[in-house]
């Protein structure tokens, strides 16, 4: 899979006062990896990722990455370091500036909070 079969969208699909059905969200995606920011909370975006597949090797100079699986099986791993899985209801953060892949063998949903404004794809 190469950058360009990544549909990541950066705008927020919600307001605050808005109800966000995400199971409905969840269920109209078509694409292999699909990455949506949902709202903003102060400085920080909350985002669905629904995806299959693998990811390529990144990091993040300045910010944490937050995964919370709600479905699925969902793969992180790790430069130097065991790969993390994780099942629903499980979550992990990847610290600033670690070299990490997703590799997500079945369709997946995940949740990430990352600051407003993170390039999805890397530093």
């Amino acid at each position: 899979m190469s950058q360009l079969d990544y549909s990541i969208n950066y705008q927020p699909l919600f307001t605050a006062l808005q109800t966000m059905d995400v199971q409905a969200l969840i269920d109209q995606v078509e694409e292999p990896w699909y990455n949506q920011t949902l709202i903003q909370v102060g400085d920080v975006w909350v985002r669905l990722g629904v995806m299959q597949g693998e990811f390529h090797w990144h990091k993040h100079d300045e910010q944490d990455e937050f995964f919370f699986v709600l479905d699925g099986l969902f793969r992180i791993e790790l430069q130097d370091a065991e790969t993390v899985e994780l099942g629903p209801r499980q979550a992990f953060t990847v610290p600033a500036r670690m070299l990490h892949r997703p590799v997500v063998p079945v369709r997946s949903a995940v949740l990430m909070i990352e600051k407003a404004g993170v390039i999805a794809t890397g530093d």
